[in-house]
C-alpha cells in the first residue's frame, strides 16, 4: 500500500504477552486515513459480487474510494470508522484503488478472483516447506496470480480489528511458508478455472474448536459450562510471574545437572520446556476468533476450507454441536449467506490394531460427519493417507485435491466424482448385514486386495468382531462372520487408524461408518 504523503507510521503497536503479540489500534489527534492489512498491494477481492473495503479516519471525515470508473462516497462515523462497498467485477486486472481524505492511499495491483480462507490446526498450518516433494512444489510455485497472506498468531479475549501482514505473489521464494494444504487447493483452483486465486491462512497449529467460537455463544449453551467453569478456574489462578519463576529455577537446576552430566561423560538429561501462557493460547475460548478470525470478518470471500479436529478428538460428542455452531457462528457474521465450508476429516493415525477397538478418533470422524447436514458443506475424507507415527502426514497434495473437488464439482459446476461415499441404510437379511451407501459415483472397489477389509459386526451384545465382506452391487456391500449369528449393527474404519481398503471408482475412500448409537468413549467428556 502505498501512500502520497507522509503518514502517522505509530498506527499499530504490539506488546509480548506470554510470547504473544496481542495488536491495538491507537487513537490519533489527527488520524490519516488508515486501511487493515487484507487490503494491503497485491489483493485479491473476490469476483462477481459486492466486496467491502473499510478503514478508519478522523470522526466526521469523508471518504472517497476509486475503483477505475467506479467511484464510492462516505463518512467516517464517531469511532472513526469507514466502510463502502464496491461493485462487483470479473474476474482479472491488475487495478487500482484510490482512497481519499485528508490524505491519499493507493493500493497497487489488484486482482478480482475467487477468495478461500485456509483454517484451523497445525495440519493447516502445516508448511509446504516441511511437505511431500517440498523441494518439487517450490520449483514449479510460479503463479503471480495465485496471492498469499497469512494471519499472525494472536490469542486474545480482546477483538482485534487489524493484524500485521501483507498479500504476497506466489512464488518459489514465498510459498515455502505457506500452508501447504492452502496452497495446494489454491493450485488445484487456478489451474482448473484459470482466474487469480488468494488465499488467506489463519490456522494455528493446536488450537480447539472453542478458541475459534465467539464466548457469549458458548457461555448460552449449558452443554459447555464445565469447559468455560475449567477455563474461568485457570484464568483466576494462573500467575504468568509465579509459572515463569518457577521455571527459572527448574532451568538453572538443569544447568547444574548438565554440567555434571557432561563432566562424567553421561548423556545430558532433558531440558525442561519452557513453561506457555494459556491466556494467550490457541486452547482458551474465543481466543482466536478474537485475535486472528474477527480483524477478517466481512472481507469477500468464496468460501472457507478447514482442518481440525484433533485437539477436540476426546470431546468428540461435545463437537457434533461445536463444530456446527462454528460454522454458523463466521456464516452469521460474516453476512455472506451460506458460503461454502469444507473441511478435511482426521486421518488415520496411532498403531495399528488387529481388534476392534473404541477410539475418540473414531467418534471425532463421526461428528464431522454429521456436521455435513449443514448446508453448503462438504468433507475430504483422507482415512487413507496418515501416517501412524505422525500426527501430521506429508502427504498434503492428496489433501488438497480432494478439498479442491468439493470446490470444483459444487461451486464451480464441474462435472466430476467430488464427494466420498458414505452410510445410507441398512438392511438385515439372515446372518447377514447388506449396508448400502450413497454418493458412490460409478460404484464401489477394493484397493490393494480383492477382500473387503475394514468391517466389524455385533449382536445384542455389542461385543464387535471382525468380519467378512464383499461388494454386491454398485453401491452395497455384504458383511457377515459365523461366530454372531444374529447380528444388529456393523461398523466400518473404526478405529483411530484402520485397516481398511474400500473406495470408489474414483479412489476416494468409503467415510467410516457405524450404524449403532451405542453411547461411545467420549459420549460425556465436557471438559
Amino acid at each position: 500500500m502505498r501512500q502520497a504523503r507522509r503518514t502517522d507510521l505509530v498506527s499499530w503497536l504490539g506488546i509480548v504477552l506470554g510470547g504473544v503479540a496481542t495488536l491495538w489500534s491507537l487513537p490519533q489527534a489527527a488520524a490519516d486515513v488508515r486501511m487493515p492489512a487484507i487490503f494491503s498491494d497485491h489483493v485479491v477481492l473476490q469476483r462477481d459480487q459486492a466486496d467491502p473495503v473499510w478503514g478508519w479516519a478522523d470522526a466526521g471525515e469523508d471518504i472517497t474510494v476509486v475503483l477505475g470508473d467506479e467511484k464510492k462516497t462516505t463518512t467516517a462515523d464517531a469511532q472513526g470508522r469507514w466502510r463502502v462497498t464496491l461493485d462487483p467485477m470479473p474476474a482479472g486486472g491488475p487495478h487500482q484503488i484510490v482512497i481519499e481524505g485528508k490524505n491519499r492511499i493507493e493500493v497497487q495491483d489488484v486482482l478480482f478472483g475467487e477468495v478461500w480462507l485456509c483454517s484451523g490446526q497445525s495440519n493447516m498450518q502445516f508448511a509446504l516447506n516441511s511437505a511431500k516433494d517440498a523441494d518439487l512444489e517450490k520449483m514449479t510455485a510460479k503463479y503471480p496470480k495465485i496471492r498469499l497472506i497469512t494471519v499472525p498468531r494472536v490469542g486474545t479475549q480482546e477483538p482485534q480489528e487489524n493484524f500485521k501482514g501483507q498479500w504476497q505473489l506466489c512464488s518459489p521464494e514465498t510459498v515455502g511458508g505457506f500452508s501447504a494444504v492452502g496452497y495446494l487447493f489454491g493450485r488445484q483452483l487456478y489451474q482448473t478455472l484459470d482466474v487469480p486465486i488468494g488465499l488467506i491462512n489463519n490456522s494455528w497449529g493446536g488450537s480447539s474448536c472453542e478458541a475459534w467460537i465467539r464466548r457469549d455463544l458458548l457461555e448460552k449453551d449449558p452443554l459447555y459450562q464445565p469447559l468455560l467453569e475449567r477455563w474461568a478456574q485457570t484464568e483466576k489462578t494462573f500467575d504468568p510471574e509465579k509459572v515463569q519463576a518457577n521455571y527459572q529455577k527448574q532451568l538453572a537446576a538443569w544447568k547444574e545437572k548438565a554440567k555434571t552430566a557432561r563432566q562424567a561423560g553421561k548423556p545430558t538429561p532433558r531440558r525442561p520446556r519452557a513453561p506457555g501462557n494459556p491466556l494467550v493460547g490457541q486452547h482458551r475460548p474465543a481466543n482466536l476468533y478474537n485475535g486472528v478470525l474477527k480483524p477478517l470478518i466481512g472481507y469477500g470471500i468464496r468460501g472457507a476450507i478447514w482442518y481440525q479436529g484433533e485437539s477436540n478428538a476426546s470431546r468428540a460428542y461435545q463437537y457434533r454441536k461445536m463444530f456446527p455452531l462454528m460454522i454458523t457462528s463466521w456464516r452469521d457474521e460474516w453476512k455472506q449467506g451460506d458460503f461454502p465450508f469444507f473441511w478435511v476429516q482426521l486421518a488415520d493415525f496411532k498403531p495399528e490394531v488387529t481388534e476392534p477397538q473404541d477410539s475418540q478418533w473414531a467418534e471425532l470422524r463421526e461428528a464431522q460427519t454429521m456436521t455435513l447436514s449443514l448446508p453448503n458443506t462438504g468433507q475430504a475424507v483422507i482415512i487413507d493417507i496418515g501416517q501412524a507415527d505422525n500426527i501430521h502426514p506429508k502427504n498434503k497434495q492428496d489433501v488438497g485435491k480432494r478439498l479442491a473437488r468439493w470446490a470444483l464439482g459444487t461451486v464451480y459446476g464441474i462435472d466430476l466424482v467430488y464427494r466420498s461415499p458414505e452410510y445410507k441404510s441398512m438392511e438385515r437379511k439372515g446372518n447377514k448385514i447388506e449396508i448400502t451407501f450413497q454418493h458412490v459415483g460409478q460404484g464401489l472397489q477394493t484397493f490393494d486386495v480383492r477382500e473387503v477389509r475394514g468391517f466389524t459386526i455385533a449382536g445384542a451384545d455389542k461385543r464387535f468382531v471382525n468380519a467378512q465382506a464383499r461388494i454386491v452391487g454398485k453401491n452395497k456391500v455384504e458383511v457377515w462372520i459365523d461366530a454372531v449369528p444374529d447380528p444388529v449393527a456393523v461398523r466400518y474404519a473404526w478405529a483411530d487408524n484402520p485397516i481398511c481398503n474400500l473406495y470408489n471408482m474414483t479412489l476416494l475412500p468409503v467415510t467410516p461408518l457405524r450404524t449403532d448409537d451405542w453411547p461411545g468413549v467420549t459420549a460425556d467428556v465436557l471438559k
